[in-house]
């Protein structure tokens, strides 16, 4: 069983995601991470981040089992990983393994921008998990500023804003919802409340 979580940054997919993976008992990618991982090697290589070249190359050496959360998830970090990612030779470099890590026996729960309309189109439940821009600037805030470090909502929300335009509109597999996916918005949801209904939808799929 495939599970695809796709949507916009700070939308709760990540969360959800690692919930479902551990409810299930299935391994989860944070497909993000990955991007988040070619960036800081470019960055600490003294790269460009549109350097298509060092940035195939520094796909090619990540490691999927040593990408460090706590390290790759600081803001600039993510807004870095968005350029990287719309590079396409890039985005192809990284394809392989993520669909590696889908095929693997058991299934897997995975979560990105493009996975259920580009990377596993075959996944057997899908989501698109979003929230309003105002709600998603809020958290990211919290969470940047729960790391203990300086924040400004007006600047946070303006870099969702950036990274919203530059996943949906990238020429190669940009972000939008799958004509079989499952719609959740969690503006007004907390984590218990979204998980349970995506319980609800992925166990609906397995009693088929």
């Amino acid at each position: 069983m495939i599970i695809a979580l796709d949507g916009p940054a700070a939308s709760g997919k990540g969360t959800l995601a690692r919930r479902l993976a551990a409810h299930y008992g299935v391994p989860h990618l944070d497909t993000g991470l990955l991007y988040r991982g070619v960036a800081a090697a470019l960055i600490a290589s003294g790269h460009a981040l549109d350097d298509e070249m060092a940035g195939v190359a520094a796909a090619a050496a990540l490691d999927l089992s040593a990408l460090d959360r706590d390290r790759l998830s600081t803001h600039a970090i993510g807004e870095a990983a968005s350029r990287v990612a719309v590079l396409p030779a890039v985005r192809n470099a990284l394809l392989d393994a993520q669909r590696r890590f889908a095929s693997q026996p058991g299934g897997a729960v995975i979560d990105g921008r493009d996975i259920g309309t580009f990377v596993c189109p075959q996944a057997d439940v899908k989501f698109f998990v979003t929230a309003n821009l105002e709600e998603r600037a809020r958290r990211r805030t919290r969470e940047i500023r729960s790391r203990g470090q300086h924040a400004v909502i007006d600047d946070v929300r303006l870099d969702l804003e950036r990274r919203d335009a530059r996943d949906a509109e990238r020429a190669d597999a940009p972000m939008k919802m799958a004509d079989d996916a499952h719609l959740l918005d969690t503006t007004d949801l907390d984590i218990e409340t979204a998980f349970k209904r995506a319980v609800d939808i992925v166990d609906r799929f397995r009693d088929r």
